[in-house]
């Protein structure tokens, strides 16, 4: 009896022990969590390892002396140089001011006293010296254009009873049974989404030059413009972003109102692809594709029939993508470690830390990739596969022995799983020198429309959020080409309502932004 309430003890003892293990094992994972919501709420929001980890020359400032002392280090022979006062760079003015306008104003004298005070003789001009340099700030104005439209008759047929007409072809207004000219849409748009002013301010902005337009009707241009005009271009850019060997995939929330059969709070979602970083033929490509949702189907449907590499982050969305292969992101696997840095260690200890060697571990990859990036795919893989894979496989090695000491739900745990359970996508790097380590090409394509996304909210309808991706489409492929937004949308307006385009798309290639009369005339 005696013997049978020891072993209840016991194991009573012992099933508490475990319950203890398990609650400090929870209470640890709630502290983790609660330090990383306070680090997202009042953290550093960087990745730059100088930041988490701080500068490996400044890593042991408090213990340097301790660590860099050697008992026989000669003395240096001390040289103070004389102080040098820092020259003013030349032709930075002129280098700065060179494609601007430029008009000479002449400071004289007045006629009645061009008269020699010693003398009395009449002053005779003998030169002009330059005094300084101003730029003249021109507020923006409006002006109204009337089209007319010339006739021509023939005087001899008329003699005749007979009555010979000609009127030239009128172009095309860029809005039908609208004032709206090419210059005035391409200022609305550019002003909303490269600048992100909504369009309430640009009402204000309207009638402080002398209009009145209500934003309904500058709504009106944006949407309708898209439309008609850019809608079609960007499914051209579409077919010709499925023909290069890299695209990259990212996708942000977005909310839109008036969705049928959805509440306004539920998220919808604007997707972002983009052609690889290493793309040499001098094609830009930025598209921008609204949907009511995350599902992997949106950019399987995008994607449809893609024979190239897709890169993305983790989301599992994406491996339902049929392609060649799938490339996963490395900035990606490292945010998980850059997050799994404990709250409160100084910079020295999280870069000793396990999460700090990982990170620096990573940033070697980074490190030897960089001076790779001139050089042809096939030499980049061949230089990635001398330089990289050895401590890449060292790397998931260690990774390896480290996992069974972390808690599969703490941050360190999650950053190690998700780097080892998705190691054949972050390997696909050494398998083409077109591929990237990062998904950053298209992270910074969206992070300009996350920026807009700040001053507007919200789309006021899925017609309103499918013109705006539209627009962010060309206007992002604009910039990434190096031309002016402004000057490019003008040009298309001008054109692309004159242009047969319906029954031959392929009269758009001539406008679309890499070609070489759009690069002369819209830097």
């Amino acid at each position: 009896m005696t013997d049978q309430r020891e072993q209840e003890m016991q194991n009573r003892i012992d099933g508490l022990l475990l319950e203890k293990e398990n609650l400090n094992h929870e209470v640890g994972y709630l502290k983790e969590q609660l330090a990383q919501l306070k680090k997202m709420a009042f953290g550093c929001r960087t990745e730059k390892t100088t930041e988490v980890l701080g500068d490996p020359a400044e890593l042991n400032l408090f213990n340097e002396a301790e660590i860099e002392v050697r008992v026989n280090a000669p003395e240096p022979v001390i040289d103070v140089p004389a102080h040098q006062r820092h020259k003013k760079q030349k032709g930075h003015l002129e280098q700065l001011l060179r494609e601007l306008p430029h008009e000479e104003r002449l400071i004289t004298l007045p006629e009645d006293v061009r008269i020699c005070k010693r003398c009395g003789t009449p002053l005779t001009p003998m030169g002009k010296e330059k005094i300084r340099t101003e730029v003249q700030f021109i507020p923006s104005q409006v002006k109204v254009i009337d089209f007319y439209r010339a006739s021509f008759q023939c005087l001899e047929c008329r003699k005749q009873e007979h009555f010979s007409i000609e009127k030239p072809v009128m172009p095309q207004p860029v809005l039908a049974k609208s004032i709206a000219s090419p210059s005035s849409v391409a200022h609305v748009i550019t002003q909303k989404y490269q600048f992100s002013m909504p369009l309430y301010r640009q009402e204000q902005e309207w009638k402080a030059i002398g209009l009145a337009l209500p934003r309904a009707t500058l709504a009106n241009w944006v949407i309708r413009a898209a439309e008609d005009w850019l809608m079609p271009l960007v499914d051209r850019m579409h077919s010709l972003l499925l023909e290069k060997p890299i695209i990259h995939a990212d996708e942000t929330p977005v909310q839109v109102l008036h969705e049928k059969g959805r509440k306004n709070k539920t998220k919808s979602y604007m997707w972002v692809y983009t052609n690889g970083e290493f793309q040499t033929d001098g094609q830009q490509i930025r598209i921008y594709e609204y949907h009511p949702g995350r599902s992997g189907s949106f950019a399987g449907e995008f994607l449809k029939d893609y024979k190239g590499i897709l890169q993305t982050d983790g989301y599992a969305g994406y491996e339902q993508i049929s392609s060649k292969e799938h490339a996963l992101c490395w900035v990606h696997a490292r945010r998980y470690f850059v997050d799994s840095i404990p709250a409160g260690l100084t910079k020295e200890d999280a870069a000793t830390s396990v999460s700090g060697q990982a990170i620096q571990r990573i940033n070697e990859f980074f490190a030897l990739d960089k001076g790779l990036a001139d050089k042809t795919p096939e030499a980049r893989q061949a230089e990635r596969l001398r330089l990289i894979k050895n401590k890449l496989e060292a790397f998931f090695a260690w990774l390896e022995t480290i996992r069974p000491g972390t808690l599969p739900k703490s941050a360190l745990g999650k950053a190690v799983n998700y780097t080892l359970n998705h190691k054949e996508g972050l390997r696909v790097f050494l398998k083409d020198g077109n591929v990237a380590l990062s998904n950053n090409i298209c992270e910074r394509a969206i992070r300009n429309f996350t920026i807009g996304r700040k001053n507007w909210l919200f789309s006021a309808s899925p017609k309103g959020a499918a013109a705006s991706a539209a627009i962010y489409s060309i206007v992002e492929t604009c910039k990434a080409n190096g031309l002016a937004p402004f000057s490019y949308l003008t040009y298309l307006f001008e054109r692309i309502p004159n242009m047969d385009f319906k029954i031959h798309p392929e009269k758009l290639d001539a406008v679309l932004p890499w070609t070489d009369e759009i690069q002369k005339n819209c830097k």
